[in-house]
């Protein structure tokens, strides 16, 4: 039985890879995500990302649970619950690598953006390097774009180049796009046609691993809701909608995770988490619902969600 098991995740990762045609080092740490953690072999992610001291500061991140200022806490608490990765710009990186690379893959967030400044049009700054990856043992680096903002000439070419960089050097791409500025309204920045062109767009620019929030039904563009209502695309519940991002990202042939957002009840992300699955996403990446809690808690809500990927909890 334990061989069957076995032999069943190596052909649902092998079928993932299949799609990839990248180099032998770009593929070994694809592989590396798929077969870290709980959910190793599965084709499913939970991955701990924590790059909100930078994004939103300090306070707002960690004041509900102080083990969070320290860097070392959440890579302990990634590695304890059995996440696939750990996600991070390169303060958080550089302060935990020398004792943990190689005991869980590690993802440095290459850009970043804080919120000191209102901006319509967010552009987020170049933080780190692909050397930097490289130095610091990451199987991926995570690069940020904005679809919707008047600044996306200069985010699609910086993350061209860096990908690009990524690549010849062994790295796996992680993209969060992320629609957000002036193009769009705030209802816009998860609407169903606005989140599966941003997939698309992380798609097209070469990313291995996307990112991307839960739509609503919400549609934006007067030009798409027009093709959505005449070709009957359903958008009714969640897991449809999932199933249709999974579509814009090269039909299911990428991996995509999907934010968790902001602080809420865990049944509600649980309920989040069967939609993901039933619509065929390949899981999450989950920041402040996770590492806001106690540990204890964190570790419980983490398997939970894991568990339901999983299969083991319906």
């Amino acid at each position: 039985m334990a061989q069957t098991l076995q032999t069943d995740r190596n052909r649902t990762v092998d079928q993932i890879m299949s799609h990839y045609s990248d180099a032998p080092g770009v593929r070994a740490n694809i592989y590396r995500l798929l077969n870290s953690g709980r959910l190793a072999g599965t084709g499913k992610l939970v991955i701990l990302p924590v790059d909100q001291g930078f994004e939103h500061g300090p306070a707002r991140s960690f004041a509900p649970n102080p083990g969070g200022y320290d860097p070392e806490y959440h890579v302990k608490l990634a590695i304890e619950a059995g996440c696939n990765a750990y996600a991070a710009p390169y303060g958080s990186i550089q302060a935990v690598a020398h004792d943990y690379a190689g005991k869980i893959p590690l993802i440095l967030k290459v850009n970043n953006h804080d919120t000191l400044c209102d901006e319509n049009d967010p552009v987020p700054a170049q933080t780190s390097s692909v050397k930097d990856a490289l130095r610091l043992g990451c199987a991926a680096i995570g690069f940020t774009i904005y679809p919707g903002s008047s600044g996306w000439k200069s985010m699609y070419e910086q993350l061209r180049g860096l990908a690009e960089e990524a690549r010849e050097n062994g790295l796996a791409v992680v993209v969060w796009s992320y629609p957000r500025g002036s193009a769009l309204s705030k209802q816009g920045e998860t609407a169903m046609d606005v989140v599966a062109y941003a997939a698309q767009i992380a798609a097209q620019m070469g990313a291995h691993v996307i990112k991307v929030k839960l739509p609503t039904d919400h549609l934006e563009q007067d030009a798409a809701k027009k093709v959505y209502q005449a070709e009957g695309i359903p958008v009714a519940t969640l897991a449809e909608r999932v199933k249709h991002i999974m579509q814009s990202a090269f039909d299911g042939k990428r991996i995509v995770v999907f934010s968790g957002g902001g602080k809420k009840g865990e049944e509600s992300i649980f309920e989040e988490a069967r939609a993901i699955r039933d619509g065929g996403g390949n899981g999450s990446i989950i920041g402040r619902n996770s590492f806001q809690r106690p540990r204890a808690d964190a570790v419980k809500f983490l398997n939970t969600i894991m568990d339901i990927y999983a299969g083991k909890i319906q």
